[in-house]
């Protein structure tokens, strides 16, 4: 059981290429989440592109894995809180849109905000729990 267990370890970080696909794959979709008064979308996309694979990188290699474990955490707490929060309560939707596909969209937004805390706190479990290198963040 504990080689099934410890299949945790690779696996969450590993699950984060979902979002490299997302990112590299449709850049147009990962550009229209970011908030209106940030300028240059298509850059801040590409930007978190590198984070997530540092991140995944620093979890897989175990180099500065506290830290990485630290700092896509507090990245999924400012995506709930900058982008799926106020999406979730109207802002940053398309006028164009129904009403209908309005409150389905708040929705999805909504399930997104639930869905990024329980990552957060996976998040800063294996900060605490997994991690082996302390050296930045102790």
């Amino acid at each position: 059981m504990e080689k099934v267990l410890s299949i945790g370890r690779w696996l969450f970080p590993l699950s984060f290429l979902l979002y490299v696909g997302l990112h590299l794959g449709k850049p147009d979709v990962g550009a229209s989440f970011v908030p209106d008064y940030l300028p240059f979308p298509y850059f801040w996309n590409y930007f978190t592109l590198a984070c997530i694979i540092a991140f995944i990188l620093s979890a897989l290699i175990g180099k500065y894995d506290k830290l990485a474990y630290s700092l896509m955490a507090l990245y999924v707490l400012l995506m709930a809180l900058i982008v799926h929060l106020p999406r979730a309560s109207g802002h940053n939707l398309s006028a164009a849109m129904m009403m209908a596909d309005a409150a389905r969209e708040q929705e999805l937004e909504m399930l997104n905000v639930f869905r990024n805390i329980m990552v957060m706190a996976a998040l800063l479990g294996f900060a605490k729990f997994v991690a082996k290198d302390k050296r930045i963040i102790g």
